[in-house]
């Protein structure tokens, strides 16, 4: 049995029709860009998350820019990021001309280790970026006390932790700014690149709004230098669809994991860890093996999809060579690149097929 690493056809065809009549809709409609969609979709993003505002934009990666541009986060100022995550959070403080500061991670729960920000914190940080990272809730708490104390923005990387909960609130609700990713395999996803952010500060958002349509506070007179970077209503029509089953999905993941977690608990393997605090959503199950490489190999030769998430910590990136890191200085960072593996989860999975997963990797 052929075991995918995800499957979104399964997911479309089980609201194909719902989905189909959202698309037809802004077809018959003819306005494509900023139209009605989006703003309801902002407006119950917003919501969702107990916020006051929502900006959509075209990515992920343009919502952890636009951020830090709106945040007035530039040329001379450092943030603080976690030394394993995706590129995007480090790339986006770089794309403003900031330097990013990394910090290593908690090995139990993959997100930034919060004993470790105050000793990079410096004359120039201006905030910290957490990741949300495979679905599971950073300690937010500490890094808002860290940030109040050194007078830093927090800004969520809540890309890959749709509905996940921290002590009872939404991941992407506590923080000053919080950007979202509907990349097509999260856990909210659209079919192609779209993004949000949100925010209780009114001025962040206006400012997110001109920043998103070139700079413009009156169509084509730019008041500063900025971005194409708007949410398309195809897409905020797919995600209106979608965020109405979001909750149901990510109890699905949660579930599946379970089943993984009991199943894989005999096996030598580290399966993962959900704090007393978090709310897991399982954007990815994420295992950990000594002989990674050669788990993979053998699952692929059973036709179980894996993948890493991911290859290299930031710190050891040949994007960064000029900061002037060296292999060691973040070592949970790059055990994690070196052990991890994702294996296959998405809501609608079959038992059958996780039992197949479970049965390869033990026999390995």
């Amino acid at each position: 049995m052929k075991v995918p690493l995800v499957d979104l056809v399964t997911q479309y065809n089980s609201i194909k029709a719902e989905m189909n009549e959202a698309i037809q809709q802004v077809l018959d409609n003819g306005q494509f860009i900023l139209g009605p969609r989006v703003a309801e979709l902002e407006e119950k993003i917003a919501a969702y998350h107990g916020l006051k505002h929502a900006v959509g934009v075209a990515s992920g990666t343009d919502a952890l820019v636009l951020a830090l541009r709106a945040l007035d986060i530039g040329p001379g100022d450092e943030v603080i990021v976690p030394a394993f995550t995706f590129f995007a959070t480090a790339e986006a403080v770089s794309a403003v001309g900031a330097t990013p500061v990394f910090v290593d991670i908690d090995l139990q729960t993959y997100c930034i280790d919060t004993n470790q920000i105050e000793s990079r914190i410096s004359k120039k940080t201006k905030a910290i970026i957490p990741v949300h990272l495979y679905g599971h809730p950073a300690d937010i708490d500490a890094i808002l006390n860290i940030a109040g104390k050194h007078n830093l923005k927090v800004i969520e990387d809540n890309a890959q932790a749709f509905g996940a909960e921290y002590k009872g609130r939404k991941t992407g609700s506590m923080g000053h700014v919080s950007c979202f990713s509907f990349f097509p395999s999260k856990n909210l996803g659209t079919y192609g690149d779209g993004g949000m952010l949100a925010t209780n500060d009114a001025d962040v958002a206006d400012k997110v709004k001109m920043l998103r349509a070139h700079g413009w506070k009156k169509k084509y007179f730019p008041v500063t230098i900025a971005y194409n970077s708007r949410l398309d209503e195809l897409h905020a029509a797919i995600l209106l669809v979608k965020l109405k089953y979001v909750d149901k999905w990510n109890e699905k993941r949660w579930q599946t994991a379970q089943k993984y977690n009991k199943l894989l608990n005999a096996a030598n393997t580290v399966i993962p860890t959900e704090a007393s605090y978090a709310k897991h959503v399982y954007h990815m199950y994420v295992i950990r093996v000594q002989r990674r490489n050669e788990l993979q190999s053998h699952l692929k030769q059973n036709e179980v999809a894996s993948a890493i998430y991911y290859p290299i910590p930031l710190h050891l990136l040949e994007a960064y060579t000029d900061l002037g890191y060296n292999k060691g200085d973040f070592p949970n960072s790059e055990k994690a690149c070196q052990e991890t593996l994702a294996i296959p989860m998405y809501p609608d999975m079959p038992d059958e097929q996780a039992e197949v997963v479970v049965k390869s990797i033990t026999a390995f």
